[in-house]
């Protein structure tokens, strides 16, 4: 949607609108040398690059910024703690979600936040970066990485489709809660039949608005 554009949803009589898109970083961190994404891998290499990260030679351990602890921009911060829900995801777990994460100040002020916190997790792994990772690896590197409090909620598919041993991936399951302890999950059929790979955006909307009416302030 543009800004301004207005998105009414029937019979909930919810009018969601899209005013801003902030970006993460502040305007001294986004200069002439910008920040770079960096990645150590199981085998202790290190990869720099996000488009490089997900072809790295071993599984990835950990993604980090460089510089370390870049500023916010101070107007994301403020439309954190304002928010009334804050929804993480989805996206690239490690190339795109959680390097926004460990910006200076972002992670810190979704925490304080008292909006409803939700990570939406994919519904399928990702080539050279879930590759076999169930819902709880995915919680697990995101309290590793940030540590606990960004998130209060999970949104997680619960509709497994097939899966073409040619697309190299596969549905990222519902597993052992207690692996994922402190959030609990909320599961929906999110996924997209045409397209199993990619959530449907209707119905993860109307999830989304679902759950924010159950449980929202």
């Amino acid at each position: 949607m543009r800004s301004g554009q207005r998105l009414q949803l029937r019979p909930r009589r919810i009018n969601v609108t899209l005013q801003r898109l902030l970006p993460c970083l502040a305007r001294r961190a986004r200069g002439a040398f910008g920040v770079s994404l960096c990645a150590e891998l199981d085998d202790q290499s290190t990869v720099e690059g996000e488009s490089k990260i997900p072809h790295g030679p071993a599984p990835i351990r950990r993604v980090y910024l460089r510089p370390a602890d870049p500023p916010a921009y101070p107007e994301a911060v403020d439309a954190i703690l304002n928010a009334d829900m804050i929804v993480i995801g989805p996206g690239s777990l490690y190339t795109s979600i959680i390097p926004n994460l460990l910006v200076d100040g972002i992670s810190e002020a979704i925490k304080n936040a008292r909006a409803l916190k939700v990570y939406v997790c994919n519904v399928a792994t990702q080539p050279g970066e879930t590759d076999g990772y169930a819902l709880s690896d995915h919680v697990k590197a995101l309290h590793d990485h940030v540590g606990h409090g960004v998130f209060n909620c999970v949104l997680a598919n619960s509709r497994y489709l097939h899966y073409k041993p040619e697309w190299q991936q596969v549905a990222v399951k519902i597993d052992d809660l207690k692996k994922a302890p402190g959030v609990s999950i909320e599961p929906a059929d999110v996924v997209e039949e045409s397209f199993p790979t990619r959530h449907n955006s209707m119905r993860l909307a109307q999830a989304l608005i679902d759950l924010y009416q159950r449980r929202g302030r």
